[in-house]
């Protein structure tokens, strides 16, 4: 593995070029200040990593370049690939254009949105195999004139071993009083697609009905003050519970402590293409997921089978879903048996990534001939 100069930037602690993880060696390339300026500050970002990459294939003799979104680690692939003849694959899991939009980087259609895209269709068209996250994102490079048959989806999948049944998080329990209340749920990051603002409307309306629902929000991100500003407004401060991060070991636990697990998404680009991980991670525990309509929610729940889907931005929907969810322990407990089989069959790490040999097999066999 070579990381990029981007990945390097937030890095605090001691830096060492190359550290072993897991078993896996990474190679770190340094971190550079780069210009604001639109092209400038890409290329002193990639012309490292470039120079990182071309070091390793001498000492790691590499077959493949397998490169990952986005287009800043691509490009450099490209170039070295050209240069050394080694076949290059390029995987995406969301694009980099319409990430920005939603962080406030630039708007939809601006010069830089455009010469972004175009970047990223002039390289899928270029490199040998494409891997993308979800048909999405494979139907939309099909319009962009990139050959279906250079492409493959390798969906979201999950380690059974960290997703299966647990016992409820005993000092959560306590300390979030918990016992003896129905708790509707979210975990992941704070991100302004994934609509928290919605959930928190939805659940006020709940709220006002019935003493027995709390809401637990377990992450952060960039929308966390405006929030817990908004739970303020709504006086839900002794309904909603803000834990902040929670390690990864605890999460298990923490999934057993939910009842109905909630994803709000809004309907954008973003949202629409992209495959999120979570809702996996919930029906594997046994949860239902209730989620809106977005493409990227549509490819993974069947509503009424695996979860259930409302219109997308729809509060009242939502807070319908939610309500009746928690008042039916038959639909529930029947939608989460069929949900947490699905996952087994169909998204667990052995099966979605079986797919790469037959990737690489085909990238090395183009190049044969």
């Amino acid at each position: 593995m070579i990381t990029s100069p981007k990945q390097e930037q937030d890095w605090k602690g001691p830096w060492e070029n190359k550290v072993q993880i897991g078993g896996v060696t990474y190679y770190r390339t340094v971190h550079v200040k780069a210009s604001q300026l639109l092209g400038i500050g890409e290329l002193q970002l990639m012309r490292p990593l470039a120079s990182r990459i071309q070091e390793m294939a001498k000492l790691e003799k590499p077959n493949i370049l397998h490169a990952h979104s986005p287009i800043l680690n691509a490009i450099p692939a490209l170039w070295l690939g050209r240069t050394l003849n080694i076949p290059v694959i390029y995987e995406i899991r969301a694009f980099w254009e319409d990430a920005a939009v939603d962080h406030g980087a630039y708007c939809e259609n601006s010069i830089k949105y455009r010469l972004i895209r175009s970047l990223e269709t002039w390289v899928c068209r270029r490199t040998d195999q494409v891997v993308v996250l979800c048909n999405g994102l494979k139907e939309d490079l099909i319009e962009r004139s990139v050959s279906p048959d250079k492409m493959t989806v390798v969906c979201n999948g999950i380690n059974t071993d960290d997703f299966s049944s647990a016992e409820p998080d005993a000092e959560f329990l306590k300390l979030w009083k918990t016992d003896g209340k129905k708790i509707i749920g979210f975990i992941g990051s704070f991100y302004r697609y994934e609509g928290l603002d919605l959930l928190l409307q939805a659940f006020s309306r709940l709220a006002a009905q019935r003493r027995d629902v709390i809401l637990l929000l377990v992450g952060s991100g960039e929308t966390e003050t405006q929030l817990k500003e908004q739970v303020k407004l709504l006086n839900l401060v002794d309904r909603v519970i803000m834990p902040g991060r929670i390690a990864h070991e605890r999460i298990p636990a923490v999934y057993a402590l939910v009842d109905v697990l909630a994803y709000p998404r809004y309907s954008i680009r973003l949202t629409d293409l992209v495959t999120p991980l979570k809702p996996l991670e919930a029906m594997a525990m046994g949860k239902v997921p209730v989620a809106s309509d977005v493409g990227g929610h549509r490819e993974l729940i069947r509503h009424g089978k695996t979860g259930f889907l409302f219109p997308a931005g729809n509060v009242s929907a939502l807070a319908d879903s939610l309500g009746r969810l928690l008042d039916d322990d038959s639909l529930r407990n029947r939608i989460q048996s069929h949900a947490a089989k699905w996952v087994r069959n169909e998204h667990t790490w052995e099966k979605t990534t079986s797919v790469y040999q037959d990737i690489y097999r085909k990238a090395l066999d183009i190049r044969k001939i």
